[in-house]
């Protein structure tokens, strides 16, 4: 069905722990603007994010490292559109080779999964599909 990409640095603004961690609410949050891209392309209207079905959290994430998520429709109702996010850290800083130092990951690093519901009330949809 649709797809789409965001990528994203954490910064030191996105650090809510110690050790620059980066809490799991900022990797929620861009999972949501990955939902609402894919309903606007879905419906041509940003719809509702309904509810999680599944969220997991299953590798740290910390200022400076680079997040691409990727969130795509794999099912779709006559106003609901089920969706899948994963969040991938692709890039890390180095610093041990110096302050400005980064790694780019030989294999991406799954840091996040989740499945979601988003919602396009009938009379909100634009793009017609026949449902």
């Amino acid at each position: 069905m649709i797809e789409t990409r965001l990528k994203v640095r954490m910064s030191m603004h996105d650090a809510h722990y110690g050790g620059n961690l980066v809490d799991g609410a900022r990797i929620l949050n861009l999972f949501g603007d990955v939902a609402t891209e894919l309903i606007i392309r879905y419906d041509g209207d940003e719809g509702l994010f309904r509810a999680y079905s599944l969220v997991e959290f299953l590798a740290p994430v910390y200022a400076g490292d680079f997040i691409e998520v990727v969130g795509k429709i794999i099912k779709a109702g006559k106003t609901s559109r089920k969706m899948e996010f994963e969040a991938w850290k692709i890039i890390s800083p180095a610093p041990e080779y110096g302050e400005t130092a980064a790694t780019l990951l030989e294999e991406p690093v799954l840091v996040s999964k989740a499945t979601g519901t988003c919602v396009t009330p009938k009379h909100k949809q634009r793009i017609k599909h026949g449902l």
